[in-house]
């Protein structure tokens, strides 16, 4: 009963609620107030407001995530960015935290004596040891300092498992901001002891894992914690416990083996005053090791950076899952001139851009060569003509276009540049940039249609060079030699005329030849003319089909990729540096290779130690 008796007491001494409530007594009965104590009054500042800044690397990281996230919202599904989401609320919420204080939480599985480790570094029996499984159900909290309120709330412990060590802050100078938490079984099972445990590894700011030799290489450990965990190694601790139970050779194989698992996982290890996590054999239960791990915590929490690495890990990780959803397999990827050329061309293709230059071209070399040709040539063109024909409508001559347009070539010309500006791009971005092209193309064979209608036909009325009125003269006294040279003959057959063969024979053959040599010049200088008035013609037209498919198909699809770059800038500097690394002392020697296998099995060392303690 005596046993009891006390223990009752050393609970109450931990019990801060009963503190409060018997300073508060003191106070209402009119004792005397406690004297101004700086420490607390810092500790009360930092739970009333804002905990602190983070450094420039981490804040600009921080800010270019919130960014992301902003951007990506209407592109990427929601569970894509729930990860992201949840790192910067945690940011959040620890930033306005307190400062000074560094969360360290034991965790470990059941019988590997996390319980007594959370006692012998407390200095006093906090937390029950025992046999009965599982010891601890639910997080209890050791504080060396006031002020840590908010993060115990955030982690949902209750004042009744809130601890002070017996000896305050004078014998503990070193600890002063460390708030350490002692977790249930990892592997507990209960299954609200293993979500405790979960919940509590996404807030804390380092873990110490605590293993002993049987369990150092169980599955759930390495696969559901330290594996995905592996980027958070510089605030991971990893303590082989119960060495008493091993001999000094069965320690270092289980130690090098527990290394090597380690490396196996990805985690790095803090040796060589190289950044990682830190490997330490203690016993808990002889104090062996437990001095050291005091000093290497010490100087942990001293550096008041353990957030802000937590943090960074965080983002590490966040920054990975993403990855797929913001590296472009090309780097190249993205929209070309090339390619905006081509779509321009096929545009230029589907709106009879060129049909329709060449129409202009041959419907102003006709007209020139109506205006210069001879009359005799154009007669006998006509006859031909109404021969061929049955008609003497010249618009049948031309070809009949069935359609401005050509919808399935719109079409695909879409589908073809949308193919090639989404090639490379992650799914979400490739899906949006199609997505951009296909309502720019709703509508667009309808507007190019409109547009040529607006243009006008360029073969309806061609323009005519200053030189045709000079040649239709030229070609009209050619003629008219050819009508005197024959009224001269018949002037001089009749009699009318005095007689003489040669020189009206010479008039009319200079009106004979001079007409087909007249038409043939102007039908020789109106072909560069002719040329160039298609050619504008064509122009004209593709450069207003491509200016159609530009605002409409382009435009927004640039758009889209430009916001793609945006968010490839953000997410560069999401997974950007992380702040320098701390450098702490590792415990131990550099890690060898061991034997074994993974799972429940125990490694070669764990079954020497086996052997000695049978």
């Amino acid at each position: 009963m005596a046993e009891k008796a006390t223990e009752n007491d050393d609970r109450e001494r931990w019990d801060d609620g009963l503190i409060a409530r018997r300073a508060a007594a003191r106070l209402a009965i009119g004792g005397p107030a406690p004297a101004p104590d700086p420490e607390a009054e810092a500790d009360a500042e930092d739970a009333r407001g804002f905990g602190g800044t983070y450094g420039g690397g981490l804040r600009t990281r921080l800010d270019a995530l919130h960014e992301l996230v902003g951007l990506s919202r209407t592109r990427v599904d929601g569970d894509a960015l729930a990860e992201a989401g949840r790192v910067l609320d945690e940011a959040a919420a620890r930033q306005r935290l307190s400062s000074r204080h560094t969360v360290v939480a034991l965790a470990g599985a059941t019988g590997s004596g996390k319980s007594t480790l959370f006692n012998a570094l407390a200095g006093v029996s906090v937390s029950e040891t025992g046999l009965r499984r599982p010891t601890t159900s639910a997080p209890l909290a050791l504080t060396w300092s006031e002020g840590a309120a908010g993060l115990l709330d955030r982690l949902g412990v209750p004042g009744r498992l809130r601890r002070r060590p017996l000896a305050g802050g004078a014998a503990d100078a070193e600890l002063q901001s460390l708030v350490l938490i002692d977790l249930p079984d990892h592997d507990s099972a209960v299954t609200a002891h293993r979500d405790q445990v979960d919940r509590a590894l996404g807030l804390v700011d380092a873990v110490i894992w605590v293993v002993d030799p049987e369990k150092y290489a169980d599955a759930a450990l390495h696969e559901r914690y330290l594996r995905p965990l592996a980027g958070h190694a510089e605030v991971t601790f990893v303590v082989l416990n119960q060495i008493d139970r091993l001999g000094p050779e069965a320690a270092e194989l289980v130690l090098d083996d527990l290394r090597r698992l380690l490396d196996e996982d990805g985690m790095a290890l803090g040796e060589h005053g190289e950044p990682g996590a830190t490997v330490l054999p203690v016993s808990a239960l002889t104090g062996d090791g437990v001095s050291e791990l005091r000093e290497l915590l010490a100087r942990f929490v001293q550096e008041r950076t353990a957030p802000e690495r937590r943090i960074a890990a965080d983002i590490d990780a966040a920054a990975a899952r993403l990855r797929p959803t913001y590296v472009a397999a090309d780097a190249r990827a993205g929209l070309g001139e090339r390619s905006r050329e081509e779509f321009a061309g096929r545009l230029a293709v589907a709106v009879g851009a060129q049909a329709a230059g060449e129409a202009a071209e041959r419907v102003w070399r006709r007209g020139a060569i109506r205006a210069c040709g001879s009359p005799w040539l154009r007669l006998h063109r006509w006859y031909g003509r109404k021969r061929a024909h049955g008609s003497t409508d010249p618009r049948l001559a031309a070809p009949v276009e069935d359609e401005l347009t050509a919808r399935q070539r719109v079409e695909q010309a879409v589908r073809i540049v949308a193919d090639e500006a989404s090639r490379g791009l992650p799914a979400p971005w490739a899906h949006a940039v199609r997505e951009a092209a296909a309502r720019g193309a709703e509508g667009l064979p309808e507007a190019l249609d409109e547009l040529a209608v607006a243009l006008g036909d360029p073969a309806a009325r061609p323009p005519r060079p200053a030189w045709w009125p000079a040649a239709v003269l030229a070609q009209a006294l050619m003629t008219l030699l050819q009508l005197f040279g024959a009224l001269w003959l018949v002037g001089q057959i009749v009699g009318v005329v005095e007689p003489g063969l040669l020189p009206p024979v010479l008039v009319m053959l200079g009106g004979i030849v001079g007409g087909p040599l007249i038409e043939w010049a102007c039908e020789s200088a109106v072909k560069g003319p002719a040329r160039r008035y298609g050619q504008e013609a064509e122009r004209a037209l593709a450069e207003a089909a491509a200016a159609c498919g530009r605002a409409r198909v382009l435009d927004p699809v640039s758009a889209e990729l430009l916001r793609y770059r945006e968010v490839r800038e953000q997410y560069a500097k999401v997974a950007g540096p992380r702040p320098s690394p701390r450098i702490v002392g590792a415990g131990g020697r550099a890690g060898g290779r061991g034997v074994g296998g993974r799972g429940g099995t125990p490694r070669l060392g764990a079954t020497r130690a086996g052997a000695r303690l049978r």
